[in-house]
């Protein structure tokens, strides 16, 4: 089709569609949803707020329920404390100064130990996936110390470890470890098998294989992995803590009890609980990011 020419000869030109642009020239992501797209996605919308809703409102609930029991003296407060006389012990840990110390020992013990298992336990299921003979000869010693109660070697540790943060930082990982490892070499050895002989087939390495399709394939797997550890490494240092300590959340927990101050036992446990769940939001969020 010859282009049209108008008056003095000049070319007309056919415009072009052009998406709109930002003032610095960077084109604007436009989206266009039907209407029931759009219909959908406001349901999904207003799902979620009423998820996040009843959450809020049934942890209110019973955070009111707890306190109105106590005043009314339906439960004794000296025995299950309250909000109330949680808050008060907040208050007084952070007046002298020791609340956030001892926050930071603990959560210092538990990343660290977290850390650490991921690492290993990563580390040692690509071991035994490269070696099939490895996996057979090691695999029922695995899943014998993943069922030994790790406070039996409580006494062990100490004598190994010492009475400092290294004996806690250690049990922290041995709780986690063997977990991180099973999992973790489950989602190795659940990968399409299809894929795999495909792969051979076209020659592929055990390294490639590792790199380009095992590893990949098992990063839902992986994040699973990191959830659970994410539990037993507060479990591996908190109980750390009860063993051997001079500071942390489990320190205060052990003191509390010595003590019959129960209010701070409380106060204690109800931290740990929200590091605990702002610990795993974190590890969700990674995974949500990850496999976008």
């Amino acid at each position: 089709m010859t282009p049209r020419r108008g008056d003095g000869g000049r070319r007309c030109r056919r415009t072009a569609f052009r998406p709109p642009l930002t003032r610095d020239g960077h084109m604007k992501k436009t989206l266009q949803y039907s209407k029931e797209h759009a219909l959908y996605l406001k349901g999904v919308k207003r799902k979620n707020i009423l998820v996040w809703s009843a959450r809020a409102g049934l942890l209110a609930a019973a955070i009111g329920l707890w306190e109105l029991c106590a005043q009314l003296e339906l439960i004794d407060p000296f025995v299950t404390s309250s909000p109330s006389r949680v808050i008060a012990t907040m208050g007084e840990l952070y007046a002298t100064g020791n609340l956030f110390y001892h926050i930071g020992v603990t959560l210092a013990e538990t990343l660290t130990g977290f850390a650490a298992a991921v690492l290993l336990g990563y580390a040692a299921a690509v071991l035994l996936w490269l070696s099939d003979g490895a996996r057979k000869v090691f695999e029922p010693y695995i899943v014998v110390l993943n069922a030994l109660p790790k406070i039996a070697l409580g006494p062990l540790i100490i004598i190994w470890m010492g009475t400092g943060y290294t004996a806690i930082i250690f049990m922290t990982v041995i709780v986690a470890l063997i977990v991180c490892i099973m999992n973790t070499l489950t989602g190795f050895l659940q990968v399409d098998g299809t894929m795999l002989t495909l792969m051979r087939a076209l020659g592929a390495s055990k390294r490639q294989l590792l790199t380009k399709l095992v590893i990949p394939a098992s990063l839902p797997q992986l994040m699973n992995t990191l959830k659970v550890a994410v539990g037993l490494a507060w479990i591996g240092s908190v109980m750390g803590e009860y063993i051997v300590s001079r500071a942390g959340l489990g320190y205060l927990i052990v003191y509390g009890g010595q003590v019959f101050r129960l209010d701070l036992v409380m106060t204690a446990t109800i931290i740990l609980c929200a590091l605990a769940g702002a610990m795993y939001a974190a590890v969700a969020l990674a995974e949500k990011l990850l496999t976008r």
